[in-house]
């Protein structure tokens, strides 16, 4: 989109924040949205900026090229697909609608999955409100596909295999020992997550797992304890890296970390 010869995008910007900062600088349009060019959807940043802060592109360049290693040692050369731009999902939004698109888009990034229904689809547009089948925040406990088993804060139903159809005082000892590297902990209908890291803690009576699959954000944690005779499955966030998730791994035990830090860090 241009105004004579200048971009839109950087007319707005130097509206309304200012002159380029330096040669390094670009437009970043936060939700990606190149024909979305309110003042409130733009800011100068740096390329490397965008990547690292910018979660929604971050996530595409995850999934497109495997890790942010990859994209900067060669940017020609995804290994997900080839390297195109859609712009058929953009368009121009009212003040509601792009506000929408980035929580919408936001929250795809940070729960790393695809969304389906075309490249991006039409839901990034619709208020999160009016989407109930997409995002359920009032009542974070659900039923899962085990019969003895209940998720919270984990949308979409799952099967735990290897969860225990009984209960014992020892019922979390017995679920980890189950819990070999490699073997299935959850699958649904999009796919299934295997077992990378599993420890009991608080006397055994609780359990955490860190787990891997195909999904952008490649690794997850789940806390496992029971309550009210069920196997309480509650999600603990997903990451981009091993080490982001087993950060979080230590600090839910009460551990000190001590190891590098991550890209999860600065998302």
């Amino acid at each position: 989109m241009n105004f004579s010869s200048e971009k839109v995008h950087r007319i707005v910007a130097t509206a309304f924040h200012g002159k380029q900062p330096s040669e390094k600088h670009v437009v970043d349009h936060i939700d990606t949205n190149r024909k979305n060019n309110r003042p409130d959807n733009l800011r100068w940043i740096t390329r490397l900026e965008n990547i690292l802060l910018n979660p929604i592109t971050l996530s595409r360049i995850i999934f497109k090229y495997g890790s942010v290693d990859n994209f900067l040692a060669n940017p020609s050369k995804p290994i997900n697909g080839e390297l195109e731009q859609n712009f058929e999902w953009m368009r121009t939004v009212t003040k509601e609608e792009s506000d929408n698109t980035r929580k919408n888009l936001e929250k795809w990034a940070k729960e790393g999955k695809i969304p389906k229904g075309g490249q991006l689809g039409e839901w990034i547009f619709t208020n999160l409100n009016k989407q109930t089948d997409i995002y359920v925040e009032e009542n974070p406990l659900t039923d899962s596909l085990t019969y003895n088993a209940i998720q919270k804060n984990w949308k979409t139903q799952s099967e735990f295999p290897n969860c225990p159809t009984s209960l014992t005082d020892d019922s979390i000892k017995a679920y980890k020992e189950k819990l070999v590297k490699g073997s299935i902990f959850s699958k649904n209908q999009y796919g299934e997550s295997t077992i990378e890291n599993a420890e009991t803690f608080k006397n055994e009576k609780e359990l955490l797992v860190i787990t891997t699959s195909d999904n952008v954000k490649q690794f997850a944690l789940a806390k496992v304890y029971i309550k009210n005779e069920k196997f309480i499955h509650e999600s603990l966030g997903s990451f981009f890296t091993l080490i982001g998730a087993q950060k979080q791994f230590y600090l839910a035990q009460g551990l000190e970390w001590n190891g590098e830090d991550s890209i999860d860090d600065y998302c």
